[in-house]
């Protein structure tokens, strides 16, 4: 798997991180996992959708303080 970032980074605690799988199928290649050893896998056009939506203020009103 190709490690594409860690969304956190600022310690050792097992932040999330996202992957791509190339051997997976293309349904399965995006990998997110959690600190909790968990794992998700998706298509990379989940994973465009989702940042759609991130970048459109879907997510903001969760996130908000």
């Amino acid at each position: 798997m190709q490690h594409i970032t860690t969304f956190c980074g600022n310690c050792n605690c097992g932040c999330p991180e996202l992957y791509l799988d190339a051997a997976a199928t293309e349904e399965k290649r995006v990998v997110i996992t959690d600190d909790f050893g968990q794992r998700i896998q998706m298509s990379v056009e989940q994973l465009r959708v989702l940042v759609g939506d991130v970048k459109s203020g879907v997510l903001d009103e969760l996130v908000a303080a």
